[in-house]
């Protein structure tokens, strides 16, 4: 069985086995499946954007003529040179052609299929998994010393350093889908491009506004005291696509944001002022639900909360099948205790 794991991946990726020229890329992370696809795809051919060299195929058109797989890999390009092909999974099995293929003597042409999250029996991952000239490559969330490459690449590249909150907070509010943090990350370097360090005034300025994600129904729910909106808007959230930990990152903000006000009016700061120039884009349709919060949670409570939904954070990238219920649960369990005022 091939499937690749740990540092066999990055030694393949850096170096792909010309023996095993299809390619599976499959799992919850589709930021991640794409990336890699892009940088297979790009070192297997001279120009990507060559419609004889790079073939697009559908995997439900495939899986009416898997055929079709094979007579594709077997073709020479009109202008001779190297061949990719690359095939994008839907809900209907292509394996049997697959299966022909891997039986297939294939010169210089590279097949990448991009999957989503597949079970082991999986008629296209048992495929791919037994051939031996195959390989499967499972893209799952990125894990803290994933994210920490990461950043440490991006930030390489802008010339830029991190001071230590600002890098704890980052990387909490990243991970799920590598293409959506990196695309952070870049806005992150912009955004503080000639000012030699990121802070975390940078951070929390720039990563990933949950208002742009829709996102402020559930947390506001949660801060506000109503388990009920939370779980209703939670389930659209699912429904959606949306990543659960993108929603934990947004309910981070929101608790230190709220922490950073409850002190303020604890030293004397206008409930007006704070809700007039300290949020970033606060809507005047969520006023009312931050208003609760401030009154629903002390300084003390908002800090337990901050260690709580790191915590939950933590607990999904190690355990990211369960992330969906750890996120809820911990949302839920924020607003059951939002009741519980003092």
């Amino acid at each position: 069985m091939v499937a690749l794991r740990g540092k066999e991946i990055d030694a393949f990726l850096a170096r792909p086995d010309p023996g095993r020229p299809i390619i599976l890329l499959y799992g919850p992370d589709t930021g991640l499946v794409r990336e890699r696809a892009d940088a297979l795809l790009a070192s297997a051919v001279d120009d990507p954007n060559d419609p004889f060299s790079l073939v697009k195929l559908d995997g439900d058109e495939l899986a009416a003529e898997p055929s079709r797989l094979v007579d594709e890999a077997l073709t020479v390009p009109l202008f001779g040179g190297r061949r990719a092909i690359r095939v994008r999974a839907g809900s209907r099995s292509f394996a049997s052609g697959v299966d022909t293929l891997a039986d297939t003597p294939l010169k210089d042409c590279r097949i990448v299929i991009e999957a989503g999250d597949l079970r082991p029996e999986s008629p296209l991952r048992k495929a791919c998994e037994r051939a031996k000239t195959a390989v499967a490559i499972g893209c799952y969330p990125d894990t803290e010393r994933d994210l920490a490459k990461l950043i440490d690449d991006e930030l390489r590249l802008a010339n830029l350093r991190i001071a230590p909150e600002a890098r704890a907070t980052l990387t909490s509010l990243l991970g799920g889908d590598r293409q959506a943090s990196r695309n952070e990350l870049r806005k992150l370097t912009l955004f503080a491009h000639g000012e030699g360090e990121v802070t975390l005034d940078h951070v929390m300025a720039v990563v990933a506004d949950a208002s742009e994600l829709k996102l402020d129904p559930i947390v506001d729910g949660a801060f506000a005291g109503r388990p009920e909106l939370v779980e209703t808007e939670f389930a659209k959230a699912m429904v959606a696509g949306t990543y659960p930990g993108v929603i934990i990152a947004a309910a981070q903000r929101q608790a230190a944001w709220l922490h950073k006000s409850a002190l303020a009016l604890g030293d004397g700061t206008p409930l007006s002022s704070l809700l007039e120039g300290g949020y970033p884009r606060l809507h005047f349709s969520r006023k009312a639900a931050v208003e609760t919060a401030l009154r629903n949670f002390n300084p003390a409570r908002l800090l337990a909360i901050i260690d709580q939904l790191a915590t939950a954070a933590l607990d999904m990238r190690k355990q990211p099948s369960l992330a969906a219920v750890i996120a809820q649960r911990t949302l839920l369990s924020i607003a059951v205790n939002a009741k519980r005022r003092g």
